[in-house]
């Protein structure tokens, strides 16, 4: 019995290096600070993956270092954080058991540690232990990297402005893909964005960005979604680009897409510039009158009706189908001839939500051509131009 005991104690001296050596990834972290990183990259995570290892997060592990990394091959995060790590390397681990787990955890300090010849992993947490299955980190998908591209530097605040501003007005048609986008040039100094879906238009521009390339590209309406999510208040962003990707770099955040590669249309052809009718009116009277009168609109075209006059705006809608019926009177100021044009009264409470001036001005010609959507007082430095197609009136 003495011996056998000398032999077991001899074969797990003999094996000790040898379990060492297979936990090659040894790291302990702040559940709360880990969670708060992991639902900055999981936007990047598709919901029907094309590859199984893209339902997981990349973790690399280099010196204390952690960067976590998630991608759709289309837009990929990745983010880095500060650990306490014993060992170098890397492993995909899966993005849904993960954010759960440290969802159901309150903060505390945990512990993750990866075996290298089976990638299984082992949380260790306060309360216990918790063990899932990953994957090899070298079989992840390569997220591009910003080599030989140029770049520019764009207030965060300025950046969110342009997308909350742009990004309603892109096309959910895929057989349209340019449209599915947002339109970006940038003109040295000036930083242009542009939306359309064919039944309205935004276009926004601001100065005073500090650049030497004149370039446009389309970017991909999911990955502004996530800029816009993650992009704090108070940092510049690095823009960079070149002709497959765009790379948006603030703080530890790195994000990529691809860009959508097609020919935008030409919509400086389709902003009317003969508009002699002109209506001035407060944007929340506006606003509010058409979001009631919307509820009695057909649910198919939303149509409402602007019978325009000297000094006076009548706003109706009428659904025939359920004999639903309403108009209001709103004062306003006009300059032209009486006009009645009708427009998707969703459209409009789109565009007035995103105005941010107290007053605004439609600028009409026929009630068949588009009409124009301004602030009456333009910010310094920037310019807004909203164009929204009418609804025929029928007869």
């Amino acid at each position: 019995m003495r011996k056998f005991k000398i032999i077991n104690k001899f074969w797990h001296f003999c094996l000790y290096p040898f379990y060492f050596f297979l936990e090659i990834m040894k790291f302990s972290v702040s559940s709360s600070e880990l969670l708060r990183h992991l639902q900055i990259a999981s936007g990047a995570i598709a919901s029907s993956p094309v590859l199984p290892i893209l339902d997981d997060f990349l973790f690399t592990i280099n010196k204390n270092q952690l960067t976590i990394a998630a991608t759709d091959l289309e837009t990929s995060i990745t983010n880095q954080m500060e650990v306490m790590s014993d060992g170098d390397g890397s492993v995909a681990i899966p993005a849904k058991i993960l954010l759960d787990t440290l969802k159901a955890l309150p903060d505390q300090p945990i512990t993750i540690a990866v075996d290298e010849e089976t990638y299984g992993i082992t949380i260790t947490s306060a309360y216990g232990k918790y063990r899932l299955a990953g994957e090899n980190g070298q079989d992840y998908p390569r997220i591009p990297e910003s080599d030989k591209v140029d770049s520019v530097n764009v207030p965060a605040a300025t950046l969110v402005k342009a997308i909350n501003k742009t990004l309603f007005a892109t096309s959910n048609d895929e057989l349209r893909p340019a449209m599915t986008g947002v339109y970006v040039t940038l003109d040295f100094n000036k930083l242009t964005f542009v939306a359309t879906d064919a039944h309205k238009l935004v276009k926004y521009s601001f100065q005073g960005i500090a650049g030497e390339v004149a370039t446009s590209f389309i970017i991909p309406k999911k990955a502004l979604n996530l800029l816009k999510n993650a992009l704090p208040a108070d940092v510049d962003v690095k823009m960079a680009f070149d002709k497959a990707n765009a790379f948006f770099t603030f703080g530890n955040t790195h994000l990529v897409c691809r860009l959508i590669d097609a020919r935008y249309p030409d919509y400086n052809a389709v902003i009317p510039v003969d508009n002699p009718n002109t209506l001035s009116i407060k944007r929340s009277d506006l606003q509010s009158s058409l979001k009631r009168i919307a509820i009695y609109a057909n649910k198919t075209t939303n149509q409402v009706i602007l019978d325009i006059s000297a000094d006076s705006l009548t706003v109706s809608a009428q659904d025939l189908d359920f004999s639903n019926e309403a108009n209001e009177q709103l004062p306003c100021t006009y300059d032209g001839n009486p006009l009645t044009i009708g427009f998707n009264a969703k459209f409009l409470v789109e565009m007035l939500g995103v105005l941010e001036a107290d007053e605004v001005k439609m600028e009409l010609s026929t009630p068949s051509r588009a009409g124009i959507l301004l602030p009456v007082e333009a910010t310094e430095g920037e310019e807004i131009l909203m164009l929204v197609m009418p609804v025929m009136l029928s007869n």
